[in-house]
């Protein structure tokens, strides 16, 4: 189980003169401080896919980056199956798999070899990397492309590259941002699949999307973010619950309610 309660985090803002209007018109920023998260709370326990939603610059992206340890929160805490991730971020990393917003792959590097390396820096013997790269291969249709350099790949290519990479060494919690973005029809169901085999193995995982009907499809928990602070956190009936009609009326009945009050 991941447990995360009251993340947040702010950045220096170094140039407010160069802000658009919109962003000088948001709350969060506050003297020289844009606070991105001020107050997100949720958990996921074993076996359930939750899904992050939230307006672009909600925090979303924010939140997934300080869950990898990638960025340090400024408050809050994280805990997947009682071991604090933020005191102990060498074995957090053991413990997550994470697929950021762009793939960096080595673009001189073939498919294998890019998941090869990654398999090396988590202390995986070659034995186990070779035998997790063909598991892989075959969950994400890559065989086809495995071997050629990852500078030529095609959009869908580089992120089944990048999803493998990331959980090469057998993670207990999965994260992934916005996974299928930019996929087409094919390749986006192939890593939906991909996910549900996760769930089947009672892996959590969290990932960030606007796509509802992906919600509906995988998702057993829904967290919204809104201004950095989380407006719902729930399964998926009680999300439905908030309006009596499509997944996108309870989206927008869970933002409303906090800019009402």
């Amino acid at each position: 189980m991941i447990e995360i309660k009251q993340l947040a985090k702010k950045f220096a803002v170094e140039n407010p003169k160069k802000l658009s209007e919109q962003e000088k018109k948001d709350p969060r920023l506050k003297g020289r401080f844009f606070h991105s998260v001020q107050d997100v709370s949720f958990t996921c326990q074993k076996g359930e896919v939750l899904g992050l939603l939230g307006p672009n610059g909600a925090g979303k992206t924010t939140t997934l980056r300080m869950l990898s340890t990638a960025l340090k929160p400024d408050s809050g805490s994280v805990e997947i199956s009682g071991d604090n991730v933020l005191a102990n971020p060498v074995i957090a990393r053991k413990k997550i798999g994470f697929l950021s917003g762009s793939t960096g792959l080595y673009g001189r590097l073939t498919g294998r070899e890019n998941i090869h390396y990654f398999g090396q820096l988590h202390g995986m013997s070659e034995e186990s990397i070779g035998k997790r790269i063909k598991e892989l291969a075959d969950l994400l249709d890559m065989h086809n492309f495995l071997d050629r350099r990852s500078e030529n790949f095609s959009t869908g290519m580089k992120q089944k590259t990048a999803i493998a990479r990331a959980v090469v060494h057998s993670p207990e919690l999965v994260i992934l941002d916005e996974p299928t973005t930019g996929l087409d029809i094919m390749a986006t169901q192939t890593v939906l699949e991909f996910i549900r085999g996760l769930k089947e193995q009672g892996t959590p995982v969290i990932f960030s999307t606007h796509h509802l009907d992906e919600v509906q499809e995988l998702c057993d928990k829904v967290t919204v973010i809104d201004q950095g602070r989380t407006m719902f956190d729930g399964d998926i009936a009680s999300f439905k619950a908030l309006a009596e009609g499509s997944l996108h009326q309870s989206f927008m009945a869970a933002i409303e309610s906090t800019t009402s009050e």
